[in-house]
């Protein structure tokens, strides 16, 4: 199955190295796309190229935290088929990442986020982050996931969702249990609404580098539907 695979805020592609080896393995073309994170927009477009790129459907998308907010949006593409949430972000129309955070109490990450000189945001990778936040990764995820990380624009979090692909699409949803970047109640909230399958997994926020093999599963399951 052809499936397209979208990281999160600051993120790059090797959020999914753990998991793309073991789906082309499994036979699928996958596709991972690095978005710019200027503009929700923007990640929607450059998204929904990488789809157009891969020619007919069925096409399947993955997206992890804010990637979810893409997907929901870029899914309305006519080449997709269905959604898989992970530890994600899941607006509903006209809603923003900010304001589903928003609406409960911060979670941990909220004391290592800092703001750059033009509103950009970026997470202070300092050891007390990662024994809060990350503590369940390696020392040479950690190095990875750093090394990459890049800064998000505000409008990532700011712009409002079009009308959501999962309310036509079958969803799935990976909720990370001991989630403190994304809460795991908001997580719970979201994959209710949408009436998603729901597999939770153990771990933090970093699910496809902690709990790749179950993630895939989740894919394959997924995928199995067409």
């Amino acid at each position: 199955m052809k499936m397209v695979l979208v990281h999160g805020a600051g993120g790059t592609p090797t959020t999914w190295s753990e998991v793309v080896p073991r789906l082309l393995a499994a036979g699928h073309e996958v596709v991972t796309v690095t978005n710019p994170m200027r503009s929700l927009t923007d990640d929607v477009a450059n998204t929904s190229a990488a789809i157009d790129a891969l020619g007919e459907a069925p096409v399947l998308l993955v997206g992890h935290s804010y990637g979810g907010a893409v997907i929901t949006n870029a899914g309305r593409h006519p080449a997709v088929v269905g959604l898989v949430y992970v530890a994600a972000f899941g607006p509903d129309e006209g809603e923003t990442v900010n304001e589903i955070v928003e609406r409960y109490p911060p979670a941990e990450v909220a004391k290592y986020m800092r703001r750059g000189p033009n509103g950009e945001w970026a997470s202070e990778h300092t050891d007390a982050y990662w024994a809060e936040i990350g503590w369940d990764l390696t020392a040479a995820q950690r190095e990875t996931f750093h090394a990459g990380a890049r800064p998000s624009e505000n409008a990532i979090f700011t712009q409002p969702t079009g009308v959501p692909a999962w309310r036509s699409l079958p969803t799935w949803y990976v909720v990370a249990e001991q989630d403190r970047t994304l809460r795991p109640e908001i997580q719970r909230d979201m994959a209710g609404r949408m009436g998603a399958t729901v597999t939770r997994l153990p771990g933090s926020h970093f699910t496809p580098h902690v709990q790749p093999a179950e993630v895939v599963a989740v894919i394959e399951r997924a995928a199995a539907t067409w």
